[in-house]
């Protein structure tokens, strides 16, 4: 869903390329979390538009204590990995984000965009010069790639997650009047609003954390369906009931603590 435009369900973002001159890719930074990816991670790697070229150092593989040959892999592939100890999806996007602003501090180029993307698979990187285009085009300030509109691989999103994404956004629509249909994490954001947001959750409330905070600063942003496919190995999410609880008691309790604190 967008504040400027109804995106259509049936018209993902697959076939779509890059056009010349319509941006950088020294101008994108990709911030990859992974936890024991080896298997996954370099076919991400390898489906980004900048894999081979001199921007792939801009390409961030933040390690969450993997316990295989996941930060060698992404090494191999011309990444630059990151080391995050401390365990959760959000610490591993803050890390990045850090990492981004360290390298600023010693005089590289800020990116203009920010695009965030599993190691698992499921999310297409290819695809990534669609996510981003409406930010370069000055449209949008942040991009969300939602599976609920798009087109999904039988058996890619468990029952309870399909359900707990539904129920998670209609409660932003209620308490934020945000216009979401998925908590995906495929997604593109500039940098000045990703820095103006003032992330902090380093768990499963990252994502939603985000797009609350979006809504409450006025950032411009719209949905595009996107392709989803089945994460290659175990989910440490939704393939199991203990995370399914957790991901979800954190989401709501997210959206209850930034709905008190209007």
């Amino acid at each position: 869903m967008s504040r400027n435009a109804e995106p259509n369900a049936n018209d993902d973002l697959a076939g779509q390329t890059c056009q010349p001159g319509d941006f950088r890719l020294s101008d994108v930074a990709v911030i990859i979390p992974v936890l024991n990816e080896e298997q996954s991670l370099p076919l991400v790697l390898r489906d980004l538009p900048m894999h081979g070229t001199p921007s792939m150092s801009r390409v961030i593989v933040v390690d969450n204590g993997s316990t295989d040959g996941t930060a060698a892999v992404a090494a191999n592939e011309g990444a630059t990995v990151v080391e995050e100890p401390r365990r959760g999806y959000g610490s591993a996007c803050l890390r990045g984000m850090e990492y981004i602003e360290q390298s600023i501090e010693k005089g590289e180029a800020a990116p203009e965009v920010v695009v965030f993307v599993d190691g698992d698979y499921s999310d297409h990187p290819d695809l990534l010069p669609g996510l981003v285009a409406p930010v370069f085009a000055g449209e949008q300030d942040f991009v969300l790639g939602s599976r609920i509109l798009g087109k999904r691989e039988p058996g890619a999103m468990p029952p309870q997650s399909i359900y707990g994404n539904k129920l998670a956004c209609w409660l932003m629509r209620v308490f934020f009047g945000g216009q979401f249909t998925d908590l995906g994490p495929f997604r593109a954001i500039s940098y000045p609003a990703l820095r103006k947001l003032g992330m902090v959750d380093t768990n499963f409330g990252w994502t939603i954390e985000m797009q609350i905070k979006a809504v409450r600063a006025n950032l411009r942003y719209i949905e595009i369906p996107v392709p989803y496919r089945r994460r290659i190995g175990a989910s440490k999410i939704s393939g199991t009931v203990s995370g399914t609880i957790r991901a979800g008691t954190k989401i709501l309790s997210t959206i209850a603590r930034y709905g008190l604190s209007k």
